[in-house]
């Protein structure tokens, strides 16, 4: 498992970085569902990294607030997760 987040991760800094690059050379873009899809699936991490790293997408308000409900729907996924397995 741990070895799919870190794959998943990567990805999801990859991506932030590259729509940052196609942002700037003002090519065609990654939509932000994709971008909070792949989120969503566990690259977190890596995308908040990509985020700050690239300062990509940290001044649109819309997307984070998007960004943070993705966040807290893991941590209530997680919750529940770990309440369960008691």
């Amino acid at each position: 498992m741990v070895y799919v987040l870190l794959i998943v991760n990567l990805i999801a800094f990859t991506v932030y970085g590259l729509d940052k690059w196609k942002a700037v050379k003002h090519k065609r873009r990654i939509s932000e569902s994709f971008l909070l899809t792949i989120t969503f699936l566990g690259g977190t991490v890596g995308a908040l990294v990509a985020m700050l790293m690239f300062r990509h997408k940290v001044s649109k308000k819309s997307f984070l607030w998007k960004f943070g409900l993705v966040l807290i729907v893991q941590l209530v996924a997680i919750i529940y997760f770990l309440k369960t397995q008691k």
